[in-house]
């Protein structure tokens, strides 16, 4: 009873903060999985794929209601992520995985600090809480679906970290029209990770069931509560939030 609580409750807050900051969420629940849910390492690892999909649904579901789906950048970014997914999948047992995953941190703490700063020292965000009128360049949006599925191949993980601020940044997407976007695109590219491991044996479809019954509700939630937050108020906390994701990942690799 113990270990299904603890499953459901994951389920909970892990679908809050993809509904929220629009992310697939499997960095956060493989070792919350592992720690807390007594799931076997394997087990833990590929469960959350099929639940990324169901996350994605219902939060999607929210945004949509809003038309903050970008489906040119949802389009062009599982287009092209999809495949460099699968080679970087491949090429990942001829590139050393701890010096990658840590450099990959750094880089996504740095995101999350580009976030908080320009709040700080009053630089106007680049948000403006409407749609952008212009759209963004195709080999902008391509380049992004290959050099992050590439390296969430290499990294056994979705990526979803790197879509959101990546959006902002580089395509000038709305706050919110890039959590709606990458929320999306993190679902579609679980879809080839879900079907493999399904195939081996990965995946303990009772742990994928409480975890989408705690989800499924809050994932809606959270997009729900990030449509109604300020834009400079999602970029605090998801800027704050990638530095924490990316320290756990240092510590978690170098540990």
């Amino acid at each position: 009873m113990y270990q299904i609580i603890s499953i459901f409750l994951i389920g909970i807050i892990v679908g809050f903060l993809s509904g929220l900051l629009g992310k697939g969420g499997s960095a956060i629940t493989t070792p919350a999985l592992q720690v807390f849910g007594g799931v076997a390492p394997f087990l833990a690892l590929a469960s959350p794929l099929p639940v990324s999909l169901t996350n994605a649904s219902s939060g999607s579901l929210a945004y949509y209601k809003e038309r903050l789906l970008n489906k040119q950048v949802i389009l062009l970014t599982i287009y092209s992520g999809v495949p460099a997914t699968i080679l970087g999948s491949y090429m990942s047992k001829f590139v050393g995985g701890q010096m990658l995953m840590i450099f990959t941190a750094i880089f996504v703490c740095g995101l999350g600090i580009s976030f908080i700063i320009p709040l700080f020292v009053k630089i106007p965000s680049m948000d403006t809480n409407l749609l952008h009128r212009e759209d963004p360049a195709t080999w902008k949006i391509l380049t992004i679906g290959v050099s992050v599925g590439l390296l969430s191949g290499l990294l056994a993980n979705s990526g979803g970290v790197l879509y959101a601020p990546l959006f902002i940044r580089w395509l000038k997407l709305p706050t919110k029209e890039a959590m709606a976007t990458s929320l999306v695109v993190a679902g579609g590219l679980a879809i080839p990770g879900t079907l493999v491991h399904w195939w081996l044996g990965h995946i303990d479809w009772w742990v994928v069931l409480i975890l989408c019954i705690g989800s499924i509700p809050s994932a809606y939630a959270g997009a729900k509560a990030a449509i109604k937050m300020k834009s400079e108020t999602l970029e605090m906390i998801f800027g704050t939030m990638l530095i924490l994701f990316g320290l756990y990942d240092i510590y978690y690799t170098l540990k």
